[in-house]
């Protein structure tokens, strides 16, 4: 008979309120995964439209699930059981991790649990000096610039276009995040620094004094106006919004420049950018514990920053995903597990 343990469980798509805090089969690990206890799992874009049942997508990217599911990617905790023919991981490790990612992106990676099965190619351990907390509200994140801005890692299809997303030059270049108080865009302003550029950051104003803190020379608010009017002459556009209207960036890039779109679905300016020179790229976020083990050193060194937004436990996941909901979040939402 299987252990049980407590998880968050969608038995049903819909709003924050079908989040269910209940007994579950604690996994056991396969060969060549390990056994992380949980300390702490944040909240991504993914989990929500996962719970919403990724509505958004075109139908014949929906998906077809099999209830119950548990949500999440991203894990902090401890090496609780190794399987055999594993190496690199021992019982104790403080460990952090994006499981599974895109691969079970339609079925749920299970982080929202007291225990979860991670392969160990996508663990790494934990940077010195961060708290469980912290190190959770990294992967996805962390590892979305890293394959933006540094290197892309692997050879896996781009399923958003036909060519290879390959990062460009940062250094002695203006970079403008949009987006820059959110998970994503406070970690590619610090990136981006780190790498020799000039930061523009574009975020609502309660943001400005972090984020002129993590490097940016130059703030927008862009309640108050415009990022495609405010700034002019940019070599690489980082969007870490989405939405409609993405190609209005397009107007501020050098001739040779770059747009990135970390959310691409619904950009419709791809003629207007190849007529202006402009390389528009986009890629799918993948695992990859060797590239958290890199990134891990410049947070353990002080280059790097994690900021977050709210802290849960974990059976309050209701709550969290209303408060990511609301939207105008500075860093991540976290949920812990006790």
């Amino acid at each position: 008979m299987a252990e049980i343990m407590k998880a968050i469980r969608l038995h049903e798509f819909g709003g924050p309120a079908v989040l269910r805090y209940e007994d579950a089969p604690r996994p056991e690990p396969k060969d060549g995964e390990v056994l992380v206890r949980v300390h702490a799992a944040s909240i991504n874009p993914p989990d929500l439209y996962l719970r919403d049942g990724y509505r958004t997508l075109p139908p014949e990217w929906q998906p077809d699930p099999v209830f119950p599911l548990i949500p999440g990617t991203d894990v902090s905790g401890v090496v609780a059981a190794v399987s055999k023919g594993t190496p690199g991981f021992s019982i104790g490790d403080e460990v952090y991790a994006m499981v599974r990612f895109p691969e079970d992106l339609m079925k749920g990676s299970g982080a929202y649990a007291e225990y979860v099965c991670v392969p160990a190619s996508e663990l790494a351990l934990k940077p010195h000096g961060l708290n469980h907390v912290q190190a959770a509200a990294l992967p996805m994140s962390l590892l979305t610039v890293w394959q933006f801005l540094i290197e892309t890692g692997h050879d896996a299809p781009n399923p958003f276009q036909s060519f290879k997303h390959v990062p460009t030059e940062l250094e002695g270049k203006t970079v403008l995040v949009n987006g820059a108080g959110g998970g994503v865009g406070h970690l590619a302003v610090q990136v981006a620094r780190w790498r020799g550029a000039r930061v523009i950051a574009v975020a609502s104003g309660k943001h400005e004094s972090l984020l002129r803190e993590l490097g940016a020379e130059d703030f927008i608010d862009y309640t108050r106006e415009a990022a495609d009017t405010a700034a002019q002459n940019v070599d690489l556009v980082i969007d870490a919004v989405g939405g409609a209207n993405m190609d209005r960036f397009l107007n501020i890039i050098r001739p040779g420049g770059s747009l990135y779109l970390v959310n691409p679905l619904g950009f419709t300016g791809h003629n207007e950018a190849t007529r202006l020179g402009i390389t528009v790229s986009s890629t799918q976020v993948r695992s990859s514990g060797k590239q958290l083990e890199d990134a891990g050193r410049l947070l353990e060194n002080g280059v790097l920053r994690v900021v977050t937004d709210s802290i849960f436990p974990l059976s309050d996941a209701t709550a969290a995903h209303q408060r990511a909901s609301r939207g105008n979040i500075q860093g991540k939402i976290v949920l812990t597990v006790n």
